[in-house]
């Protein structure tokens, strides 16, 4: 019986280990106004978002749509990309992982009121 707890407790720390080292980290810097990087492409899968205030002048956060929807509805915003935390001048903040399927989504900040940027997942 020890030896199959141990094999269980082997497995399972296997398991949570690979399913971690799946979920890739995206890095997004903002400026005033704008965020450096205009498109990102990325491959499907999941992802957490590290979003990084660089002097914007005001607290900025995240929002990932998908393309064709109304980004000004809060409802069609995918909320696992939302920062969990406003993002201060000079810090970074993550989102929770979000599982991204192939298609086109938009990104922007609507407290430092960014143009909205192309993400394409292929």
């Amino acid at each position: 019986m020890k030896k199959l707890i141990t094999l269980f407790t082997f497995i399972f720390a296997i398991t949570l280990s690979t399913n971690a080292q799946d979920v890739k980290t995206v890095s997004l810097e903002q400026t005033k106004g704008e965020f450096t990087q205009k498109q990102v492409t990325l491959s499907e899968g999941s992802y957490v978002f590290n979003i990084s205030n660089n002097n914007s002048g005001t607290d900025v956060g995240f929002v990932l749509v998908p393309a064709g929807k109304d980004a000004s509805n809060p409802k069609n915003h995918i909320q696992e990309a939302y920062v969990t935390k406003v993002v201060a001048e000079g810090k970074t903040e993550s989102s929770k992982t979000v599982t991204l399927q192939k298609g086109e989504y938009t990104y922007f900040c609507p407290l430092n009121k960014t143009p909205q940027y192309k993400l394409i997942v292929e």
